[in-house]
């Protein structure tokens, strides 16, 4: 037994290693971990989601000094509009849907919010507020995975379909993918212009926890739960804060910003392990369908408003 756990962590370590060369991308790292994690479990359980997390806020922290203010003004400026419309949409739909299938309220409303505005974290965050139990926590995180991961295949092959400029389809990702990992994952094959629209507009985006969490705390008269400000987002405008007061080291900002990206795909391998056989049996068919028809909805319309204006 000793031998075989020594063997698996070898192996998780080796892909880990493989994730910082120039022949693993996002996409390949994902199914990497996905694969793996089918035939070996992974390593270190319990500590797994504190590792990924850092490394996801590490990557988006250094994301920043490949930015300046004046792109992130206009890029923010330009889908915000967009990110509120669609957050007000998604989460109205989703409660009509929740209604038609018949789903618990609590699980129906974490994918909601978890589609409408930032995946597993928005889930995390308003999971305490509407006092949801573990197995609705559970089903509401395995749907939004799943379509996570689906949606970094699905959207690069759509934009080159399109034509799309690679600010519309860095705005498309960070309106219609839920988490923040899959949306810098999916942008960054369209390039940098990409992946810096993607990763401004959906940090901006993650910011409306806050405001959601307030709102539904309110309308349940909960007062008693503190609702989680994405720190990330400090970083992460401290970064493109620098790089535009201090310009003077671009070869410095251009090395941490490629060592930002190698670690973005490390990032999607390891979440990719989290999608294991307990995974998928957690999710049942009808939160399943609403997290689909939620999804291909804001995608389909938000795709239909950026190619159209």
């Amino acid at each position: 037994m000793k031998d075989f756990n020594l063997f698996q962590k070898v192996i998780y370590l080796l892909f880990l290693f493989a994730c910082f060369t120039p022949y693993i991308d996002a996409p390949i790292a994902l199914l990497g971990g996905i694969l793996a994690t089918q035939f070996l479990p992974a390593p270190f359980p319990e500590h797994q989601h504190k590792i990924t997390q850092w490394m996801l806020n590490l990557s988006i922290a250094g994301l920043g000094f490949s930015m300046n203010l004046d792109q992130v003004w206009h890029s923010g400026k330009d889908g915000l509009l967009l990110s509120v419309g669609s957050i007000a949409i998604t989460l109205l739909l989703g409660y009509f849907l929740g209604k038609k299938l018949q789903l618990d309220k609590k699980l129906a409303y974490l994918i909601s919010a978890g589609t409408a505005i930032c995946g597993g974290s928005a889930i995390a965050a308003l999971s305490p507020i509407v006092k949801a139990r573990n197995e609705q926590i559970s089903m509401a995180l395995g749907t939004v995975f799943i379509l996570n991961a689906l949606a970094l295949f699905i959207f690069p092959a759509v934009g080159h379909y399109f034509h799309m400029t690679s600010m519309q389809f860095g705005t498309w990702c960070a309106i219609a993918i839920h988490d923040t990992s899959s949306v810098v994952g999916a942008a960054s094959k369209f390039g940098n212009e990409a992946l810096q629209t993607a990763t401004t507009i959906k940090l901006v985006r993650a910011l409306w926890i806050v405001p959601v969490g307030f709102l539904t705390g309110f309308l349940r008269k909960n007062d008693s739960q503190k609702i989680p400000v994405p720190y990330v987002m400090l970083f992460f405008l401290g970064a493109i804060l620098i790089h535009t007061l201090v310009p003077q080291f671009q070869t410095v900002y251009q090395q941490v910003t490629s060592m930002a990206q190698k670690c973005l795909v490390c990032t999607l391998f390891l979440i990719g392990t989290g999608l294991n056989k307990s995974a998928l049996k957690k999710v049942g068919l009808r939160p399943m369908v609403q997290g689909v028809l939620l999804w291909v909805g804001i995608s389909v319309l938000s795709l239909f408003v950026i190619l159209k204006f």
